[in-house]
């Protein structure tokens, strides 16, 4: 039977290396995967393919994304790579000017490294926006800055106390500065006005075409369901399943209302049999552990240390109760959920297979396929556990780099030995670890070649800058198989993730083959073509 689609002259990435140059696909699936012999199976309606020496390899996944709202980002007031505060406060300016109508200015992005000590004040958004309400996340989305008509508006003053999963900022004087952390965003955040139904589905199909634009075929959205009062993402998924315009194949992650406690499981289960139509599905239950360490609220099993190296009083931020943890797991375990850990210090990262321990023990082996994800701070003795316990690691390595927020806002306050425990992905691969990887876009980019490029140097591409721990250095295939099959195992894609006869023929042609250059020209790849069950959805231009 002749092929719909055929691939030929260029290397073709499988399980065992680059050993073949010819790829069939008949109808969505792989059907030959060879040398010359495969060209036989082209017929007068066969598409064919001429790799040139270009690479064919398996599409690529994103473990940890959240399209949605970087779809809606991108509609508004967009901070995303503004490096100085000069620049970001002129974004916000031309943004204002240009939309009058609009009665919130909403976005977000800016880099904690713009301003002194990563919190820019009221003042500055109030001197290029003094009447309307101002709420712009960060790049990281745990904290946000706010203007003083939008505090006016939440009733935020110096007496407002800081809620229990939350800090608001204060000046010497005591009053609200401008950053709102964590919890304490959503003493603003809740009055901003929702998006439409349309916009979100809007902001879907847009970041679902920025996506394939970059090799991605799959995805683990790391947020649906009720979330702080922000709008679901997962009826804009089942919309777009129903409508036949969901090409890429997508799990959702149903967000853990860490208020309360194992009576949810019911509602979570009846949200899974709810959002699962076509290649959508609503598998996977997000518990978010802890914050970021910038902001001294990822959870560490030691205290955070002062600009002067002493030890302070503060570990950090547990957002679920670490005593009743392994209890939410082991339940949720056995409902059949995956659990999709945010998991940034050691203590949380500890916390976190603890309970799938628990779990494990409770319930017995099973195919729920839990995973961490972030890892920034992981304690040596925790490194094992992973391969032990079939926890994935799922990594976001572009931020393994040494750069302001990481030198200035991070290293200091973790001290020498905490700090070289920060991202190892050697360390999690040696010990047997299987590795996922995800951008957490928007809070960086979604571009997997250039994690990969991270990955691979540990330093950011094109950057003039020290290797950031050159022992958690990973090989380009290895690299390579998180963001495929790595990535397709925590989405239980099973026919998914590689080249291999039988599989789904997801599957991504770069414009070159990154083998032929040195390790340092990997971020210069780009994606000529994307593919998900055999047809293209992405073509780059001539």
């Amino acid at each position: 039977m002749p092929a719909d689609l055929l691939f030929t002259g260029g290397p073709v990435l499988t399980p065992r290396g680059r050993t073949a140059t010819a790829v069939a696909v008949t109808g969505d699936r792989i059907t030959a995967v060879g040398h010359d012999e495969v060209l036989g199976l082209a017929g007068p309606r066969t598409e064919v393919v001429d790799l040139a020496g270009r690479l064919l390899l398996p599409g690529f996944q994103d473990a940890h994304v959240h399209p949605v709202p970087a779809g809606l980002e991108l509609t508004q007031c967009d901070l995303t790579g503004a490096r100085t505060a000069e620049d970001t406060v002129a974004r916000v300016r031309a943004y204002a000017a240009a939309h009058p109508e609009r009665e919130w200015i909403l976005g977000g992005g800016w880099s904690m490294e713009a301003f002194e000590g990563g919190t820019p004040a009221k003042e500055l958004l109030d001197a290029v926006v003094p009447d309307r309400p101002v709420y712009l996340p960060n790049r990281d989305h745990h904290g946000a800055w706010v203007n003083s008509r939008a505090l006016e508006l939440a009733g935020v003053t110096r007496h407002t106390p800081d809620p229990a999963d939350g800090r608001i900022d204060r000046n010497t004087a005591g009053e609200p500065s401008g950053t709102l952390q964590e919890g304490a965003m959503q003493l603003v955040g809740r009055l901003t006005p929702p998006a439409t139904a349309a916009d979100r589905l809007a902001a879907l199909l847009h970041a679902q075409g920025h996506l394939h634009a970059l090799g991605i075929t799959a995805w683990q959205d790391a947020l649906v369901g009720d979330f702080l009062g922000m709008e679901d993402a997962s009826e804009a998924y089942l919309t777009a399943a129903r409508e036949g315009s969901l090409t890429a194949r997508v799990v959702g992650a149903l967000w853990w209302d860490r208020e309360r406690g194992t009576e949810q499981i019911p509602e979570l289960m009846e949200k899974r049999a709810a959002a699962d139509h076509g290649r959508f599905r609503a598998t996977s239950v997000k518990l978010m552990l802890d914050g970021v360490a910038e902001t001294g609220t990822a959870a560490l099993l030691e205290p955070y240390l002062d600009p002067c190296g002493c030890a302070t009083g503060n570990r950090g931020t547990n957002f679920i109760d670490p005593g009743q943890l392994p209890k939410y797991v082991t339940a949720l375990d056995a409902a059949g959920f995956q659990c999709h850990f945010h998991a940034l210090g050691d203590r949380a990262v500890r916390d976190a297979l603890d309970a799938v321990e628990a779990a494990r023990t409770a319930n017995g082996p099973g195919d729920t396929r839990p995973h961490l994800a972030h890892l920034q701070v992981v304690h040596p003795d925790d490194v094992p556990r992973f391969a032990r316990l079939g926890a994935t690691a799922n990594i976001q390595p572009l931020w393994a780099v040494h750069e302001p927020q990481m030198d200035e806002l991070t290293i200091p306050f973790l001290g020498p030995e905490r700090a070289a425990w920060q991202y190892p992905f050697g360390a999690l691969l040696r010990s047997g670890a299987t590795l996922a990887a995800g951008s957490d876009w928007p809070v960086s980019s979604p571009d997997p070649l250039q994690g990969i490029h991270v990955a691979v140097n540990r330093v950011a591409p094109g950057a003039d800058a020290p290797v950031f721990l050159p022992a958690e250095r990973i090989g380009l295939t290895e690299a390579l198989r998180a963001y495929t099959a790595g990535s397709a195992h925590v989405n239980h894609l099973d026919d998914t993730g590689e080249v291999r006869v039988g599989a789904l023929a997801d599957l991504v042609v770069l414009d070159r083959d990154p083998f032929a250059g040195p390790p340092e020209a990997i971020g210069e790849t780009s994606v000529a073509a994307t593919y998900v069950g055999g047809v293209r959805v992405f073509a780059a231009a001539p």
